[in-house]
């Protein structure tokens, strides 16, 4: 497993914009996959955005289409959700994933992930 470390996160207004990182600790399989997931007080986990090392699978959740953006920097280990537009259904804990897995397994699917970071909040007012 690789150590992940999310920072960016705030509080906006809505219609506001954030932009989260994720760096993990090292060059790894084990981050072949990255993405990030959110949670909600009382409810699931749920998967925002992923992207695989080579940005050729690149998922995103319908309720952040057209309005998030997730990239990543490979040289620096880094990945990042540019978040635009922000609803106030946006606030949660966001959080940074990793798996080691090909690229079918890059999906929104929580339970594809083996590692995570320990989340940063994000928090919009309306």
């Amino acid at each position: 497993q690789v150590q992940l470390a999310e920072s960016g996160g705030g509080s906006v207004q809505a219609g506001g914009s954030l932009r989260l990182s994720c760096a993990a600790s090292r060059y790894s399989a084990s981050n072949n996959c990255m993405g990030w997931f959110r949670q909600a007080p009382g409810q699931e986990r749920e998967g925002v955005a992923v992207m695989y090392r080579d940005g050729g699978s690149t998922y995103y959740a319908d309720s952040v289409k057209g309005r998030f953006t997730i990239s990543r920097d490979n040289a620096k280990n880094t990945i990042y959700l540019q978040m635009n537009n922000l609803k106030p259904e946006d606030t949660a804990m966001y959080y940074c994933a990793a798996n080691s897995y090909s690229p079918v397994y890059c999906r929104l699917a929580r339970l594809n992930y083996n590692s995570w970071g320990q989340g940063t909040q994000v928090t919009v007012s309306s």
